[in-house]
């Protein structure tokens, strides 16, 4: 099957998927302007995510081949690293958008958006997934700084859809918390700049190239260690705030709170790894010049400090929605831990966690927004008996829970095992322990929600059934990976792994 696909990628030549990939949200906002409609702007949303999913996979057969592309004079590079946030993108909004024909049609129908906001969010929808698409592309630097906030700026309006009180402050508060932190990553983008054109000893290149990713990485050993430990703190912080790394994360649960439900789990299964793909970058450049001991180091700080923050707050929390949000800083905080941990089991364990957490964390959000709509809040001390009321979500509720919380035979269970082990077999013991006490008390925290809301008799009557085939359709999905990557994980994502994982190791 891949020699197939490999052979046919020959025929269609990487410029073009790269460029088709990049333009086919763009065509789909601008259809959707045209064509106002409530169905129409409802197909084009999901043929506009099937055809990038579509794209995704060829580009995905390639670098699995031939490991990295390189165009138009290196302003688009993709390699293992990238080919990873791009699989992310692509199937989350695939199934995104899927799902919000359910529910943002009955949105519709009770009244909660009318069709100028309906339009506007698909406009926005597809505006999103082209800001996000850019982020693993382009290799300036400078850009993917660009591209990162243009996210803030399209989700910021997304959360705002409603045009209701609760929604649009934890917009501005999301705004204002992510600029200034955004403020802080281009300060530490300038100065790696900085470092990389001020070096008598290398070669006279054009400056413009010397703010793309593969000219630091290839002249970091030549950067001055003082600038570069200044600029990755400054990058930290600043591409943190995004990550919702704790403690610059206090946008997160009130933005992914508020968002319609669809957003916050792009939000959650995908920004989030957009922001800290530019930490990983620079991760790799800081290692490159100064080893990877100081920007290890400020990870794990920072990781053990996500989860921790996030632990106490998942035990305390009343509002589903919240709840779900922190259990992403608690993840992110996991994924960054592990890069901190470095070694090549803990590396393929974080990347492994990014993909396993961006298919868990959206179906939660997608079953707590069909649980939302139907049992009309988001108080969990409200909602009870979802196995009875909705058995199918229920169902997948109970499943996506067990796995967000690391149970086997799901999928987290491995990624978490891996990073785990890798910590206690290094010299990163303290840590690792701190780390099992947090997740305990997230298991505790989580599972007592969990099952107070799907089993029990609801307090008032709520008479029984599903809302809609096609958001079960993609939960369903997701589902299937879940079980599916729990137990193996196919050969061709296993190579994809492995190559960025090297990548790591390589500097």
């Amino acid at each position: 099957m891949i020699g197939i696909i490999s052979s046919t990628i020959r025929i269609l030549p990487e410029s073009f998927l790269v460029v088709s990939l990049i333009l086919t949200p763009l065509l789909g906002g601008i259809l959707i302007t045209i064509f106002k409609k409530k169905k129409l702007v409802e197909i084009i949303s999901v043929l506009s995510t099937t055809f990038i999913l579509f794209l995704t996979f060829f580009l995905f057969s390639y670098i699995v081949d031939f490991k990295k592309i390189t165009l138009f004079n290196e302003f688009f590079y993709l390699d293992s690293l990238s080919m990873i946030i791009l699989l992310l993108i692509s199937f989350v909004s695939f199934v995104s958008s899927i799902y919000s024909i359910n529910y943002m049609g009955k949105q519709y129908r009770d009244g909660i958006v009318d069709d100028k906001h309906l339009v506007r969010y698909y406009q926005g929808f597809n505006i999103f997934i082209f800001t996000m698409l850019l982020v693993p592309i382009i290799n300036n630097m400078g850009l993917i700084w660009v591209a990162i906030e243009a996210t803030t700026l399209v989700s910021v309006l997304l959360i705002m859809i409603y045009v209701k009180e609760d929604p649009i402050r934890s917009a501005w508060k999301y705004l204002i918390i992510a600029t200034v932190g955004l403020s802080f990553a281009l300060i530490g983008t300038i100065f790696f700049y900085y470092a990389n054109i001020h070096d008598p000893l290398l070669p006279v290149q054009p400056e413009e190239d010397k703010i793309n990713w593969t000219n630091m990485l290839e002249n970091s050993k030549s950067m001055d260690p003082m600038i570069v430990k200044i600029a990755f703190i400054f990058i930290i912080i600043g591409y943190g705030t995004k990550a919702g790394i704790a403690p610059m994360h206090t946008w997160l649960p009130d933005a992914h709170s508020e968002s319609p439900t669809p957003i916050s789990a792009m939000l959650s299964g995908v920004l989030l790894n957009c922001a800290l793909y530019g930490i990983l970058r620079f991760h790799l450049i800081s290692s490159g010049s100064i080893g990877a001991e100081f920007s290890n180091n400020l990870l794990i700080i920072f990781g053990l400090l996500s989860v921790g923050i996030a632990s106490f707050s998942v035990l305390f929390q009343k509002d589903m929605k919240r709840m779900l949000a922190y259990s992403s800083v608690e993840n992110i905080g996991i994924v960054t831990l592990a890069f901190g941990f470095g070694g090549l089991i803990a590396i393929y364990g974080a990347i492994l966690h990014m993909i396993n957490h961006a298919i868990v964390k959206p179906l939660m959000f997608f079953a707590s927004g069909k649980i939302s709509q139907k049992y009309e809040t988001k108080a969990m001390s409200k909602i009870k008996g979802i196995v009875t009321t909705m058995p199918i979500t229920g169902i997948m509720f109970l499943i996506g829970g067990l796995a967000i919380v690391g149970l086997p035979p799901f999928n987290i269970f491995l990624s978490k095992f891996m990073i785990l082990s890798s910590g206690f077999s290094s010299d990163h013991i303290l840590a690792s322990s701190v780390l099992i006490i947090f997740l305990a008390v997230i298991f505790i925290g989580f599972v007592r929600n969990l099952v107070m809301m799907s089993f029990g008799k609801p307090k008032t009557q709520i008479k029984n059934g599903e809302l809609g085939n096609l958001s079960l359709v993609s939960m369903g999905m997701l589902v299937a990976f879940i079980i599916i990557l729990g137990i193996y994980i196919p050969e061709p994502l296993d190579i994809l792994i492995n190559d960025a994982a090297s990548i790591f190791k390589q500097v």
